[in-house]
């Protein structure tokens, strides 16, 4: 048996991938422990989001290695190990669903011939409770708000009962109540023992819970280690303390416009 203080359960070894002809990844090292919440972070553009989906087999690599539960990405199958969190979408994607059917979906990969049954029955009502929207497992998913769409796809990815968890960018355009929510949905996955991988753009109410951060520039790890001791722009690692400038000081306007801090962060 792995040993679970050690074990790494996700992993990209020197990876590359391209959009077209434009690198993204180039030469990603990243490793992700079992039990650690890790905060993939940097600038759009950075290569964090690409990252994740090459993890997960959405995005193709030309070179490197690829491993899930320290299976080769190519032969893993278990994938009702893994809860997959993505960026800026809608719960129902256009198809008129109920927030309890939509939450539902996610335990499919568990449930027997497709058919839920009281355990998962059980697991989606949980999900639901973890984050907050047990009084709308009936409503449809039109009818809820941005950050209400975000704790749906939560629940969807919890209600497998993961052991990975990847989110990414999960408090992008979210108001500050589900973000209080969705903090808490995750202290109470890191208390069970699940593993977080997170795509962030700053770590934000999620500090507190991160081990581990990994910061990507330009396609490159430039940093994995302990997060920063401060919140905020001025503590991440690569900034050079660039400031605004008098706007007919066009050296310094365009310093402020596309230097280190707007390479973090923009």
């Amino acid at each position: 048996m792995a040993d679970t203080v050690t074990e790494t359960v996700a992993a990209l070894r020197g990876v590359h991938a391209e959009r077209g002809a434009r690198p993204v990844l180039r030469g990603v090292d990243l490793a992700v422990r079992r039990g650690e919440v890790v905060a993939l972070l940097g600038a759009n553009g950075s290569g964090k989001s690409t990252a994740v989906r090459a993890l997960i087999g959405q995005v193709p690599v030309s070179a490197g290695g690829i491993e899930l539960f320290g299976t080769p990405r190519s032969r893993f199958r278990d994938w009702a190990r893994v809860g997959y969190v993505p960026q800026r979408t809608t719960a129902a994607s256009g198809v008129p669903a109920t927030v309890g059917e939509v939450v539902s979906s996610g335990r499919l990969s568990r449930a027997r011939l497709g058919v839920l049954r009281r355990a998962d029955r059980a697991a989606v009502t949980r999900a639901l409770e973890l984050v907050g929207l047990a009084d709308r497992a009936k409503d449809s998913v039109n009818e809820l708000s941005g950050g209400q769409h975000q704790r749906v796809l939560i629940a969807r990815a919890l209600a497998g009962e993961p052991e990975l968890l990847i989110m990414d960018e999960p408090m992008a355009g979210v108001d500050l109540a589900s973000q209080d929510v969705l903090a808490r949905t995750l202290r109470e996955q890191v208390a069970d023992g699940t593993t977080v991988l997170l795509v962030l753009h700053e770590p934000g109410p999620l500090e507190p819970l991160i081990d581990r951060a990994v910061v990507l520039r330009d396609g490159r790890v430039l940093h994995d280690g302990p997060p920063p001791a401060a919140v905020g722009r001025h503590a991440l690692p690569g900034h050079d303390h660039v400031h605004p400038h008098a706007p007919d000081d066009p050296d310094g306007a365009a310093q402020n416009r596309t230097g280190p801090l707007s390479r973090w962060n923009s």
